[in-house]
């Protein structure tokens, strides 16, 4: 504990924090000025200066190792400790600012704050403290002298008023014109009530009414006051009454002499709270709405659907809650950024609004989620209309900021009583209801059935039994050759993950690989992948596959980590592969999220050794310059443009720009799902000559692709036998 010692006269304060550091800073700050400091690292250090000195001002900490500062605040408060208080906290939550300005607290700074910030509102603070000891001291001298009570009671920063037993102004000082821009003449003679708010008069009448005595003769009480300025403005006064009876105005009159007490009327005190109110009233409202879409939070949410539950179980009726998720939305926040995220989600939620009932809640949830809660349902019908409402409402297209964009909605329905009675049943039955929706294709509603619960629970088993599949070796790489029609020879294939599931069988990527990147199982899945890779290409070499290039899809969160780089450099070091076989695919959609970190990342692979492609080229936010900016070296025909090949002589012009694109940037080039001849004849004849799908090959296991690799060796002439391989070596692993 430091003490700064000082004039007799200069304010004492007390500084509460229990980080040294901290404490430090803020006793330099202030040692330099006329102040009487004392400091205390701990809550009993506090108290116990607390109980020895009186202090002007407390700057208090609210978290401290052995009592929080709200029980020091209700610890001044008990011994009625007459100081101020600014509570100084790092606190975010808003509970913690509620519970200081209800305690009493002068003002509440959030660290870390500015030094300006910090010294004006100490200032502040002790320059109103001297106001109010200034009040103090004159009203003491009222009786010695009429000038100055006249001088005290005008320049008072509170309404200082009389009123006679009828209830009529006696007295106003000049602050009630400044407030409330009423004249004291104005008043004078006027019942209190003309500057009573409506809804407030009936408390104004039982409290002015009210006729107390002796140490009860003081109470307090709040009320919205009119101001004379013919807008309807209201501001909000702390009243503090005083009854005044005959023998309480120094009428010298022999005790045994008075019979009884008549009352002579009220004297009161009203304090301007508005601001203090408005204050209060912002905090409140931010504890239940949230700040980006002004909806109802997820606490008032809850509120809502609990009272409109009781209300429906009262009249016998029924409700639809609803879970509403927005398909896409992850997609805008990679390739527009955040902050266009954040628009569209305003954007979102007023198109809601405008789809309800009076009596309805729309709240967010959190994230791209919605929830809405329709009470007095007269059937189904009702909420169904509502539903198909949202994804009419969603499928406009939304601008921002010069990009159009389209996305859609899945909707859970859960309707009570018949789905759940209790607020958390509604709402998760809901959201099962809705990842129904989700599973189906996304883009429409659906209302919640038992059945769906058991499909729950199936996905809730086979994420349990996929952190198993990795301990228990159950995971098994398969692999797509990728075919030189000019030749007819394999030259690479893709890598496709399968899980030989104890149960169901052998599962591919798409039926588990979703649930490991929800449930952030994809990184050590893709370390597994990495290895695998490895020692497969260690089998190829050995069967004279050492030209053939291998494609492995890997997942955005890998690339995305900081040690992709080191761990592939690792492992092919480890395995003795040469980086030549490498290529590492990428899609748009991860240049467009995070493009120079993306940059920096390939550029070290390729600087290793290692090439790149580019999957899937024009199916998301394609740009051109991303083919220069990129060091890409293949790109990927996307099947579903090569599904649309339906005519041999046709004219497909995506095909043949992408095509045209590669050939111009003499970049590889790569058809993905060739099923029929006359897809291949198509693509042959206008420059595509290496091609995967079931036309040549189905996925197959790593010994069936072995032996399928032995045999084109085998039916190859010894003599002058085409090289495996026609384009550079390489194994492409997808972002």
């Amino acid at each position: 504990m430091a003490v700064a010692l000082a004039g007799d006269n200069w304010p004492r304060l007390l500084l509460v924090d229990d980080e040294p550091r901290l404490l430090s800073s803020l006793y330099e700050l202030l040692r330099d000025r006329d102040y009487h400091l004392v400091t205390a690292t701990c809550g009993s250090e506090a108290l116990a200066q607390l109980n020895k000195l009186k202090f002007d001002l407390v700057l208090l900490d609210l978290r401290l190792p052995d009592m929080s500062g709200h029980e020091i605040m209700d610890f001044i408060n008990a011994k009625g400790i007459d100081g101020d208080v600014i509570v100084m906290s790092g606190d975010v939550g808003i509970e913690a600012a509620i519970g200081a300005l209800k305690r009493g607290a002068y003002d509440y700074l959030r660290k870390p704050c500015s030094r300006e910030e910090l010294l004006k509102t100490v200032e502040n603070a002790l320059q109103q403290r001297k106001l109010a000891l200034d009040n103090a001291r004159i009203a003491s001298k009222l009786e010695n002298s009429e000038k100055m009570y006249r001088y005290l009671v005008d320049s008072s920063p509170d309404i200082i008023y009389t009123l006679n037993h009828e209830g009529k102004f006696t007295f106003v000082n000049d602050r009630a014109q400044q407030l409330l821009g009423f004249t004291r003449e104005e008043l004078i003679g006027k019942h209190y009530s003309i500057l009573v708010h409506d809804e407030d008069q009936e408390r104004a009448r039982y409290v002015f009414n009210e006729r107390r005595v002796d140490e009860r003769a003081s109470r307090n009480v709040e009320l919205r006051l009119k101001c004379n300025t013919g807008n309807g403005v209201e501001r909000t006064f702390n009243n503090t009454l005083m009854t005044i009876s005959l023998n309480a105005i120094g009428m010298h009159v022999p005790d045994q002499d008075v019979k009884q007490r008549e009352f002579f009327g009220t004297y009161g005190v009203a304090r301007d709270i508005t601001d203090r109110k408005r204050a209060e009233e912002v905090i409140s409202y931010q504890a239940y709405h949230d700040i980006l879409t002004d909806l109802p939070n997820r606490m008032l949410f809850k509120d809502r659907l609990g009272l409109a539950v009781i209300q429906a179980k009262r009249k016998l009726t029924e409700l639809a809650v609803m879970f509403v998720d927005l398909d896409r939305f992850k997609l805008v926040n990679d390739t527009l950024g955040h902050v266009k995220g954040d628009e569209l989600l305003q954007q979102v939620a007023l198109r809601l609004k405008d789809c309800l009932r009076r009596g309805d809640t729309l709240a967010r949830q959190g994230g791209d989620e919605f929830t809405i809660v329709l009470p007095e349902l007269r059937d189904r019908q009702d909420a169904k209309a509502i539903a198909d409402k949202f994804l009419e409402c969603l499928h406009k297209p939304f601008e921002l900021d010069g990009h159009e964009v389209h996305i859609s909605a899945s909707i859970g329905i859960a309707i009570y009583p018949s789905d759940g009675e209790t607020i958390d049943e509604l709402l998760r039955h809901a959201d099962i209801a809705m990842y129904q929706v989700k599973a189906l294709g996304k883009n429409g509603h659906s209302f919640y059935h038992d059945s769906m619960l058991d499909v729950s629970h199936q996905k809730i088993a086979l994420e349990q039994s996929l952190r198993k599949a990795l301990e228990q070796n159950e995971l098994e790489m398969y692999y797509q050759p990728q075919v030189d029609v000019a030749t007819g020879r394999i030259i690479g294939a893709e890598g496709l993950m399968r899980w030989n599931h104890p149960q169901r069988g052998l599962l591919s990527a798409g039926e588990f690989l979703p649930f490991a990147e929800e449930n952030g199982l994809m990184l050590p899945i893709s370390d597994w992948m990495l290895g695998a890779l490895c020692r497969d290409l260690l089998l190829w070499n050995a069967a004279g596959g050492d030209a053939i290039r291998l494609s492995l899809n890997l997942s955005p969160q890998y690339l995305d980590r900081g040690d992709f780089f080191e761990k592939m450099r690792g492992a092919l070091t480890r395995y003795g592969i040469s980086p030549a076989q490498i290529e590492v695919e990428i899609t748009e959609n991860i240049c467009i999220r995070n493009p120079q970190y993306a940059i920096e990342q390939l550029n070290k692979l390729c600087q290793l050794g290692v090439s790149v492609a580019i999957d899937d080229f024009g199916t998301g936010y394609s740009s051109l310059s991303y083919l220069h900016r990129f060091p890409i070296h293949t790109i990927k025909i996307d099947q579903s443009f090569v599904k649309e090949i339906h005519d041999e002589q046709g004219h497909y012009p995506v095909i043949l720009a992408i095509i045209s694109i590669a050939r111009g940037l003499g970049l590889h080039l790569v058809a993905e799902g060739v099923e029929t001849a006359v897809q291949a004849r198509y693509l042959e004849a206008n420059g595509c000559t290496t091609m995967q799908g079931y036309l040549y090959h189905r996925p197959i296991s790593l010994s069936h692709f072995i032996s399928v690799l032995q045999e084109q060796n085998r039916l190859s002439a010894p003599a002058g036998a085409a090289p495996l391989m026609q384009a550079p070596p390489m194994i492409a692993i997808q972002a």
